[in-house]
């Protein structure tokens, strides 16, 4: 498997009267696109860069560094004061269409609320065709956006995006397109919220919802829905919860790591828990750093979402700073075990019935626990088996003890010895064990 990101997916499909989610997840791979962007800073050319990039005129490529900086700093500070003449003072002014969408980009910006906002050049990319569109000066470089929303996040995080840049007859330099990366960008650590239309934006405490401008009543709806959930997770998560829930829920098919133009995800899923990095991917691991994540709901579904459907991405959102290895049984099944418990303003689930349910329809037919590698070709009965390990876990053992499993599964086990070290260290049983002790229970 290519190393990066996974993020969860949420079934609009009920599955019997008693109105049980078939809960049905992805694995997204968060990779660079097509020309192996390289994020590490370098002030070098690579041998490998072409021949048209060395007919660039003698530049300063230290004063090249100052003066962009100064322009990414302006524009950051811009941000932060309100100042829409001075983050629009860079860009080309003869290109209309960068100039209304750089507008939008500010008043959108403006809308989050940041308590922290920069911008970081990061490494310079290589592209003929851009030189011949914008001439011998121009400057096509990765960016680094470090951010923390007030309220929201714990802690700074950060995006990529990539900035096109040509120097003006005065020696000053003017932003020319801010899109010539996107192929080239890690998938899920751009195209934020931010990056669309106009938006409009609600909080309530440890909340906030983005949709599109001027869908209030949505807005208002997911404020109460999200405050709910937010509350179940922190009440039922073992050690409890203190992050935020970040609800995303526009017209746009693809956004952060969520891609709903793919048919299956615009049929099936609700919304995916997509992660926010501590580091980005390809900057200090493959992967990047985790240190949250923000929910995106899928447009053809959004009339499906409801409290419980967002406490099952919330709990994804809870335990996403613990790692990626966490067998996929784990992750999706601690999800639904909290989607399932009582929550303020839900009806309560026939937790009983269920768990009879699922051991006569799929555990007497099944041979193991789901593994990762089919998961989601079963979805329908790997969901329920999840469930009913977890299930198992808590009853037996105690939240703390699976809270416990839990982050050591995610940061350690990487491979089969690993998993079943860390299980028989923390329950006595590998995962082949805690397969039979469920078909024990059964029989009993």
């Amino acid at each position: 498997m290519a190393e990066g990101g996974r993020h969860s997916r949420h079934s609009g499909t009920r599955r019997s009267s008693r109105a049980w989610p078939v809960l049905l997840s992805l694995v997204l791979i968060a990779a660079a696109g097509a020309g192996g962007l390289a994020l590490h800073r370098s002030s070098q050319r690579d041998d490998s860069s072409s021949d048209t990039a060395t007919t660039a005129p003698n530049i300063d490529l230290e004063a090249r560094s100052a003066a962009v900086n100064e322009v990414l700093t302006r524009r950051a500070q811009a941000v932060l004061a309100g100042n829409e003449k001075e983050f629009l003072a860079d860009v080309d002014p003869a290109n209309t269409r960068l100039v209304s969408g750089q507008r939008t980009l500010f008043t959108n910006l403006r809308e989050f609320g940041f308590a922290k906002l920069t911008y970081q050049q990061l490494a310079q990319q290589y592209d003929d065709s851009m030189v011949q569109k914008y001439g011998p000066s121009t400057y096509l470089v990765a960016v680094a956006m470090t951010y923390q929303i007030r309220g929201i996040d714990l802690g700074p995080v950060r995006a990529m995006l990539g900035y096109t840049f040509t120097q003006r007859p005065n020696g000053t330099w003017m932003l020319v397109s801010d899109s010539d990366l996107d192929k080239r960008l890690p998938r899920g650590s751009h195209e934020e919220a931010w990056d669309t239309g106009p938006v409009l934006v609600k909080r309530a405490p440890r909340v906030l919802v983005v949709v599109e401008r001027g869908q209030d009543s949505l807005a208002n709806s997911l404020i109460s829905m999200s405050t709910s959930a937010v509350q179940a997770v922190s009440k039922s998560w073992p050690g409890g919860w203190n992050g935020s829930g970040v609800v995303i829920a526009l017209d746009d098919k693809i956004v952060r790591g969520a891609d709903y133009t793919q048919p299956m995800n615009a049929e099936d899923a609700l919304a995916m828990a997509t992660f926010v990095y501590r580091t980005l991917p390809g900057e200090v691991t493959g992967a990047g750093e985790r240190a949250d994540s923000y929910v995106v709901i899928n447009p053809h579904n959004r009339d499906k979402v409801d409290a419980r459907t967002l406490a099952h991405e919330f709990t994804h959102v809870a335990t996403a700073p613990y790692g990626a290895f966490a067998p996929r049984w784990m992750v999706e099944g601690a999800a639904t075990y909290v989607e399932f418990l009582p929550m303020a303003g839900q009806k309560d689930l026939a937790i009983t019935q269920y768990r009879q349910d699922v051991r006569t329809k799929y555990l007497a037919k099944a041979t193991g626990l789901p593994p990762d590698a089919t998961f989601f070709d079963h979805a329908d009965s790997a969901y329920p088996l999840s469930w009913l390990a977890l299930d198992y876990l808590f009853q037996r053992f105690g939240g703390t003890e699976v809270g416990t499993l839990y982050r050591e599964l995610a940061a350690m086990g990487s491979t089969q010895k690993e998993r079943d070290r860390i299980m028989l260290e923390h329950v006595g049983m590998t995962e082949a064990g805690l397969f039979r002790a469920l078909k024990a229970a059964a029989a009993a």
